[in-house]
C-alpha cells in the first residue's frame, strides 16, 4: 500500500507542476485539475497515515526509556494512535480502489411496461413519479427524452435524463426488473394481479468516450405522433436512428427539432453502446455477471411492490420496507444506502485478493 502511496503523492506534485506550466491551456487545466482533485483526498489521508505511523514509532521508542513518566505516556498515546491507524489503513484501502468513472455522470433511465397489459404501463408511470421524486429530493432535475403513453395515465415505455452529480453512483443500483402486486383500477372482481416493468440506467457519455462512425448509422425523419398515433407536427422533427453493427435502434420526437431530437438520440446510442463494451469489459472479470434487464419475465425480479401489504422488497439484499407510500414518493434510500454498501464490500474484498496476488 505504502509504494501505491508514494506513486500517487509523486503525481499529484507532478499535476501541481503541470497545472502552473499550462496555465494558459484552458481545456488542459480543466483535465489536470480533475486528476488532481480525484487524487487530493487520498493523498491528505496519506499525509495523516505516515503521521501517525511516526508518532507510533515515537511512542514505541520512549517505551524503552528508564523514565517511568514517559513510559506511561507512550502507552497512553499508543492507545489512541494504534486504532487511528487501523481506521486510517481500511480508508486508504477504499480509496485506493478504482471507482467507477462513471459515477459522477448524469444518466439516462428507461423504464418500459413488462408482464401484464395496462396494469404494467400504470406501474411504469408510478417507477417514472417514483424516480423524479427522488431526483427532486436529491436537488437533481429530469428531464423527459421521450415517452409512449397510454390512455389512462401509463407508459408503454419512457425515458429520461437526470443530471446531478452522483446521478449513476444512486441510480445504477435502480436497473433491473420490478414487480407490483395490486388490485388493478380496471379490475372489478378484486383479484390482485401481478405485472412487471423493466428499468435500464445508462450513463452519459461524451462523444470523446466511444466513437461512432457515419457509416454504421442509418438515419430517418418523420413526423412526430401523439397519443393515439396523430400527427402532431407539421414537419418532419423525430429522429430514429438505427446502429448497423448491433441493431439497436434508437428514436426520439419530443424535443420541437429534428436537430434537437437527433441530439438526443444520439446521446441514448451512445450510452448503450458503451454499457454494452462495458458488460463485455465485466464479463471478462466475472463470467457470471448478468445483463441488467433480462426479459421482462416475473421471476427475474429485483423488487416487489406488494400493495395490498403496503410492502416493498429488493431481493438482491433481503430488505424490506412497510411504508409502500413513502417509497413511491422517492424514499428509496433504505435500499440503495445498503446496495452500495455491499458492493463497497465486494469492491474491498476483490481489491485485497489482487494485492494478495
Amino acid at each position: 500500500m505504502l509504494e501505491k502511496l508514494i506513486a500517487i503523492e509523486s503525481r499529484f506534485e507532478e499535476l501541481n507542476r503541470l497545472l502552473e506550466e499550462n496555465a494558459g491551456d484552458y481545456q488542459k487545466v480543466i483535465e489536470l485539475s480533475k486528476e488532481r482533485a480525484d487524487l487530493e483526498p487520498i493523498v491528505e489521508k496519506a499525509q495523516e497515515y505516515r503521521t501517525v505511523l511516526k508518532q507510533i514509532e515515537e511512542a514505541r521508542t520512549l517505551l524503552e526509556s528508564g523514565d517511568e513518566e514517559l513510559r506511561e505516556l507512550a502507552e497512553a498515546d499508543l492507545e489512541t494512535l494504534e486504532p487511528r491507524q487501523e481506521v486510517l489503513e481500511k480508508e486508504l484501502k477504499t480509496l485506493l480502489i478504482p471507482k467507477d468513472p462513471r459515477d459522477e455522470r448524469n444518466v439516462i433511465v428507461e423504464i418500459r411496461a413488462g408482464t401484464g397489459g395496462e396494469e404494467a404501463a400504470l406501474f411504469a408511470g408510478d417507477l417514472f413519479r417514483m424516480y423524479s421524486r427522488y431526483a427532486e429530493k436529491r436537488g437533481w432535475s429530469v428531464e423527459i427524452i421521450s415517452q409512449n403513453e397510454t390512455g389512462i395515465g401509463g407508459y408503454k415505455e419512457i425515458i429520461f435524463m437526470v443530471k446531478g452529480k452522483g446521478a449513476y453512483s444512486r441510480l445504477k443500483y435502480e436497473s433491473g426488473v420490478h414487480r407490483v402486486q395490486r388490485i388493478p383500477v380496471t379490475e372489478s372482481s378484486g383479484r390482485i394481479h401481478t405485472s412487471t416493468a423493466t428499468v435500464a440506467v445508462l450513463a452519459e457519455v461524451d462523444e470523446v468516450d466511444i466513437n461512432i462512425p457515419d457509416s454504421d448509422l442509418e438515419i430517418e425523419v418523420y413526423r412526430s405522433a401523439g397519443a393515439g398515433g396523430q400527427n402532431v407536427q407539421k414537419n418532419s422533427t423525430a429522429v430514429r436512428i438505427t446502429h448497423l453493427p448491433t441493431g439497436i435502434v434508437v428514436a426520439c420526437q419530443d424535443e420541437r427539432s429534428q436537430l434537437q431530437n437527433k441530439l438526443r438520440a444520439m446521446s441514448i446510442l451512445r450510452a448503450k453502446l458503451y454499457e454494452i463494451e462495458e458488460q463485455k469489459r465485466q464479463q471478462e472479470l466475472d463470467a457470471t455477471r448478468r445483463s441488467q434487464v433480462g426479459t421482462g419475465e416475473r421471476a427475474e425480479k429485483i423488487r416487489t411492490y406488494n400493495f395490498p401489504q403496503s410492502r416493498v422488497t429488493d431481493h438482491r439484499i433481503g430488505i424490506s420496507s412497510y411504508n409502500l407510500p413513502a417509497v413511491l414518493d422517492g424514499e428509496i434510500d433504505l435500499f440503495i444506502d445498503e446496495l452500495a454498501l455491499r458492493s463497497e464490500t465486494e469492491r474491498l474484498a476483490t481489491g485485497a485478493d489482487e494485492d494478495e496476488e
